[in-house]
């Protein structure tokens, strides 16, 4: 009953949630990645090596880019948007959820609902937007900053590393969690953030590298704005959503596996 009390909270956080993140999407980030787009066919290779090499890659691929499906542009692309990011939010929301269970579990059922998940959201965000973003910002199409595996290697050490130190604040209760936190954030950038060397739009000139540049600049702020939206609106869902609908019968679970939360769920029923 709990499981499929969480499925359904989610589901419902989610089309709200995943719905506002597309709007913003619309009017923050989406004129901007077209507007890059114009300029991604008036890239040069820089040197002939780098586009045989990138020429022998291609036929490595045995043309699967040729088949290769993607939604046409108009409403197809933006229906297939609007899906994504449903899904993108329904992931999110299970996590929020049973992060404050794991609240409520750990720390009790005097913290309101909606504050514990403000803490989340909170958390949420500075582990999978601003953390990684500090080594390895948004970027526009056309930019290259570093080789993809890279990227998606630091960024997933990056989420680790902030996510662990922010549970570690808020479930630990040793004198020790604080430095514990700060050595778990500062960890990714002692490694460093990949990034090639020379200009990241190389390959571009004129117009189009000061248009990209300036996108590029804007990106980030459009980025940063839509991610905010998407924690702030999630903490404003999922905080009546959970305090109505799983917070309840969490506490009789708990109250069934400890007689000393009895009360409280008798309370909260």
């Amino acid at each position: 009953m709990l499981f499929q009390r969480l499925i359904w909270c989610a589901l419902v956080a989610a089309l709200f949630v995943g719905s506002v993140q597309f709007a913003v999407q619309r009017w923050q980030a989406v004129p901007l990645i077209l507007a890059a787009e114009v300029f991604e066919d008036q890239k040069a290779a820089p040197v002939a090596a780098v586009a045989h090499e990138h020429a022998a890659a291609a036929e490595n691929e045995h043309h699967h880019d040729d088949a290769a499906w993607e939604p046409a542009a108009g409403t197809e692309r933006s229906t297939w948007t609007w899906v994504a990011n449903v899904l993108h939010a329904f992931s999110l929301a299970l996590l929020v959820f049973v992060v404050m269970a794991l609240w409520v579990w750990k720390r009790g059922n005097a913290t309101p609902a909606l504050r514990v998940a403000a803490v989340v959201s909170a958390a949420g965000w500075l582990s999978l937007h601003l953390w990684p973003s500090l080594g390895l910002p948004a970027e526009v199409p056309g930019m290259e900053v570093a080789p993809l595996h890279a990227r998606q290697a630091w960024w997933l050490l990056a989420v680790v590393c902030s996510a662990s130190a922010f549970a570690t604040l808020g479930f630990a209760s040793s004198r020790w969690r604080w430095p514990v936190a700060a050595v778990l954030l500062a960890v990714p950038f002692v490694v460093g953030a990949p990034e090639l060397e020379g200009d990241a739009l190389a390959g571009y000139s004129g117009e189009a590298h000061a248009s990209l540049l300036k996108l590029g600049h804007d990106f980030i702020w459009a980025t940063t704005w839509a991610s905010l939206s998407f924690w702030f609106t999630m903490a404003a869902v999922a905080g009546p959503l959970f305090a109505r609908w799983l917070k309840p019968h969490l506490l009789v679970v708990l109250g069934a596996s400890n007689p000393a939360s009895a009360s409280a769920a008798e309370a909260a029923r």
